[in-house]
């Protein structure tokens, strides 16, 4: 059995809580030179490979600069920052719930990606937590969806964090959302709906399709006024836009989705006016290193329910 060739550890500090890119040199190929691979994989054009290359701003593990003639070594490792793009900074604050040596819990607003992808990178809950909590090493133990808020596990410790991951590949995690939508009348609740959810690459919305389910949730009404209800939502697996797909499946689609039932227009960088109305409510689990007994609730609230002007819903 071939080793696992180990991953040195990065030779650049974070910058604005943002870990460098890491980049491994394929085991096979006819490069020549590192330069040459990094213009043919990187689409950020030569010239921008050259200008870092002459800057020194890729290095290997020894945290030298690579020249622009290194030759190419198969299985090497070089990292670089990308350069941070311009982001529109989400004027909501990310609280602290709960922190100790291993883990910290947040209540993350609507808005703020969990950590940095694509054009959100510096403003993400990850990036800020370090920033804010001065520590380096946190990680995501799962994610939100960016438009999602409410209750995100972090890990403190590397070599801990994959013990914490694997409460919610195995199904440890109770995890309880609230959802404001329309109230149907004819819609028989409790249910738990069952279905197959497949999310294909670059494809904003997921879509339910024939074949053995993969996505279960249960979904309760707790209350009705006005044309409108408040659900409570318990996912058993976690599909990509599950709750969403689901109860729009049902005919109650979540108030501000611009996914589902149809894929709206982006809104504009700022305008932070039309939340999704979908909170991660509840994060209850027994603590896989400490074997603590923790149980979180958000102190977030739903705009479009609790009257917020702020909402612009329909």
């Amino acid at each position: 059995m071939r080793r696992r060739k180990r991953i040195p550890s990065a030779p650049l500090p974070q910058r604005e809580g943002v870990d460098p890119v890491r980049v491994r040199l394929p085991v096979e190929g006819a490069w020549s030179t590192v330069r040459e691979h990094l213009v043919e994989r990187l689409a950020t054009g030569a010239g921008v490979i050259d200008g870092m290359l002459d800057a020194g701003l890729i290095v290997g593990a020894d945290g030298l600069p690579v020249s622009a003639d290194a030759a190419y070594v198969p299985g090497m490792f070089v990292w670089f920052h990308r350069e941070l793009p311009d982001e529109v900074p989400v004027p909501f604050d990310l609280d602290v719930v709960y922190r100790d040596e291993h883990i910290v819990v947040a209540d993350k607003p609507h808005f703020l990606a969990t950590t940095p992808r694509g054009s959100h990178v510096a403003e993400t809950a990850l990036a800020r937590l370090r920033r804010e909590l001065g520590i380096a090493t946190l990680t995501a133990a799962h994610r939100l969806d960016r438009l999602t808020a409410g209750l995100v596990l972090f890990t403190v410790r590397p070599d801990e964090r994959g013990a914490y991951q694997s409460l919610f590949r195995d199904r440890l995690v109770r995890k309880e959302y609230e959802a404001v939508a329309p109230y149907r009348e004819s819609l028989v609740l409790p249910l738990t709906v069952r279905s197959r959810i497949e999310k294909e690459r670059g494809v904003m919305a997921a879509r339910e399709v024939p074949g053995e389910p993969n996505a279960v949730s249960r979904v309760e009404l707790v209350e009705h006024q006005d044309g409108r209800a408040r659900y409570r939502l318990l996912p058993r697996t976690g599909q990509t836009h599950q709750l969403r797909v689901h109860m729009n499946a049902l005919g109650v689609p979540i108030l501000g989705d611009p996914l589902y039932p149809v894929v709206t227009g982006p809104v504009p960088a700022g305008d932070f006016r039309r939340p999704l109305q979908l909170l991660a409510r509840v994060l209850e689990f027994t603590d896989p290193v400490t074997g603590h007994s923790h149980s979180f609730v958000s102190g977030r609230t739903l705009g479009a329910w609790s009257g917020n002007e702020n909402w612009a819903g329909q």
